[in-house]
């Protein structure tokens, strides 16, 4: 008997082990927290004939639906208003400038600024927590750029020229 063991006893073993994993998996399946609740079904209360009433006055008609005005569609897709620069901002810069010089702003984010009328670094340098607030809720993905990257800050170095002065700051452009 103890030869027995000693040349099938490992086999036996993992087949014991199998057994208790094969076990364990089938009683760990999901069932339900709660008993199936029997449905009870009631039969139908009988329903009564309806009272035999006095012939009436036959029912006024209703009253016609009012008109309604409906105002004209607007478009679904309008275009985003440009945001006006204020005029001594207009009139010192002539052309529109190259955002990408911006740290922070790159091609897709330089398109959209332009697609909202943001071009120099003038008027971006000219934008109040107001202003930061509207261009910021029309950025999407981009949204809360231009607090974090401080476009304010860097477009009046770049609006004033002072390029040692913004790459002493930002790095190099």
């Amino acid at each position: 008997m103890q030869e027995f063991f000693m040349d099938y006893g490992l086999w036996l073993l993992i087949a014991l082990l199998v057994i208790i994993g094969v076990v364990f998996l089938l009683s760990g399946r999901k069932r339900p927290a709660e008993p199936p609740v029997a449905e009870t079904r009631q039969a139908p209360a009988p329903v009564a004939a309806p009272p035999v009433a006095a012939p009436a006055a036959p029912a006024p008609p209703p009253p016609a639906p009012e008109p309604v005005e409906i105002a004209p569609a607007q478009p679904i897709a309008a275009a985003p208003e440009p945001i006006p620069a204020s005029p001594a901002v207009t009139a010192t810069v002539d052309g529109a400038d190259d955002l990408l010089k911006l740290k922070g702003v790159g091609p897709k984010l330089n398109m959209l600024l332009i697609e909202l009328g943001v071009t120099r670094y003038a008027q971006i340098a000219g934008w109040s927590d107001a202003d930061i607030a509207l261009i910021d809720a029309k950025l999407g993905n981009f949204k809360g750029r231009p607090v974090r990257d401080q476009w304010v800050d860097q477009a009046k170095y770049l609006a004033a020229g002072d390029i040692a002065g913004f790459e002493a700051k930002y790095g190099k452009i």
